[in-house]
């Protein structure tokens, strides 16, 4: 009996973890030139991976490619590619302390975006409480 109650429980803890989508945090906290690589990893990871559960925090120089009419180098703007991947369930979330010390509207910021008080405590908070992975691009 005790036999079958061993492998009942691990048959369904082996089914949970499979069940179970990957939850992924990128922390962007770089420039604007690295964002087009690092979005264009996160399409990546959802190719292979479309149940992946993606949340995008940025903090610093990393929330520029967030910002309205955001180009590169090369003069790409990000707010198409963002919106693509929004719609696939990636979230992106700005720290709020970045805006207040470079004096930025919140209202200069994609549509796509939610304010998140302090974006080192976010990806921490993902970590730790929620079992996201953790991607530094």
């Amino acid at each position: 009996m005790y036999k079958f109650l061993i492998v009942f429980f691990l048959t369904l803890s082996a089914a949970l973890a499979q069940a179970q989508d990957t939850k992924v945090v990128y922390h962007f906290t770089t420039g604007i030139d690295t964002a087009a690589g690092a979005l264009n990893n996160i399409q990546n990871h959802l190719d292979a991976d479309p149940k992946a559960k993606i949340v995008v925090v940025t903090n610093g120089a990393g929330i520029d490619f967030l910002l309205t009419d955001a180009k590169d180098s090369k003069g790409r703007e990000f707010s198409g590619a963002v919106s693509e991947l929004a719609a696939k369930g990636v979230e992106f979330r700005v720290c709020n302390n970045t805006l207040v010390s470079r004096n930025i509207d919140p209202d200069k910021l994609l549509m796509e975006t939610t304010l998140v008080p302090s974006g080192v405590a976010e990806a921490a908070k993902l970590q730790v409480k929620e079992g996201f992975a953790y991607i530094k691009p």
